[in-house]
């Protein structure tokens, strides 16, 4: 069992090709020499995620994802990520690329926050950049 979970909160939504998500997700953490103790994805809207956004991290902003890291210890992966449909399509939209691509996009981006890669600065948003685009690469 890969130990990751799709679950969607306030609003309807179903993963496709789930067993390939996971494979994916698998082999990029463990690429990583860590191993997936527990990773939950949590598909909500703009509004849901908006609301997590203001109360946990005192941010007034969109975003299309959020990681909690729940890890406690080092080469152990947990962690929940919350993902907003409503913000990944109009990113699709806006950067015209496929709803499937953005939404694979975010989901690695959640996981490379776990693996250690931070988007602070310009350096490490062109660094993340890559490494989500290494890691797309595998997936299609």
């Amino acid at each position: 069992m890969k130990n990751i979970y799709f679950f969607c909160e306030d609003i309807q939504y179903s993963l496709k090709q789930k067993t390939k998500i996971r494979n994916w997700i698998s082999s990029v953490v463990e690429q990583n020499q860590k191993t997936i103790l527990n990773i939950n994805y949590i598909f909500t809207s703009d509004a849901h995620l908006h609301k997590i956004n203001k109360e946990y991290l005192n941010h007034n902003t969109f975003t299309d994802v959020i990681t909690f890291d729940q890890s406690t210890e080092k080469n152990l992966v947990e962690a929940d990520i919350f993902l907003s449909i409503d913000r990944i399509k109009q990113n699709a939209k806006t950067l015209n690329l496929s709803f499937r691509e953005e939404l694979s996009r975010v989901m690695i981006h959640g996981v490379l926050h776990l693996l250690g890669f931070k988007d602070k600065t310009e350096i490490e948003k062109q660094e993340m950049r890559k490494k989500e685009n290494h890691y797309l690469a595998l997936l299609f």
